[in-house]
């Protein structure tokens, strides 16, 4: 399992209002290349967001899926990929002072990804989670000046 953390210099809810925003996951999430619809509902468990992974024309069509929501606590989603896989992605917030600490988790659940080792895949998934938890604080940070 991969874990990255980041203190974002905004506040709960405006991290919360990014992470379920689903129209916003493709300009946050590293490798969705753009989103195709996002289910009434969406962030309830059970609810989906139908985005496309990669880079045209290698471009795959598949969903994130709620498993758990906890408002301005916690996310959990099944995130797919196949060929490659699935995965569970969670989220867990807490308030400092006014600013967002975010801790991000990472595991592969399902697919050929799980044969790959830890010890490989670790590496790459918390390089590229380093960089989704960098937009998602750019953007949420934006969100928050201009409601200051």
């Amino acid at each position: 399992m991969s874990e990255n953390e980041r203190l974002i210099h905004a506040s709960v809810e405006d991290v919360f209002a990014v992470l379920t925003d689903g129209w916003s996951y493709a300009s946050w999430v590293v490798g969705a290349s753009r989103i195709r619809d996002v289910e009434a509902g969406w962030p309830q468990p059970g609810h989906s967001i139908h985005h496309s992974v990669g880079v045209w024309p290698l471009v795959i069509d598949d969903a994130t899926t709620v498993e758990q929501y906890e408002p301005l606590r916690f996310l959990q989603l099944k995130v797919r990929a196949w060929p490659t896989g699935e995965g569970r992605v969670e989220f867990v917030a807490d308030d400092r002072n006014g600013e967002c600490h975010l801790v991000m988790r990472e595991m592969t659940s399902k697919g050929p990804a799980t044969m790959i080792p830890e010890a490989v895949i670790d590496p790459v998934l918390r390089l590229r989670n380093t960089e989704t938890l960098r937009r998602l604080a750019l953007i949420a940070e934006g969100h928050s000046a201009k409601t200051d």
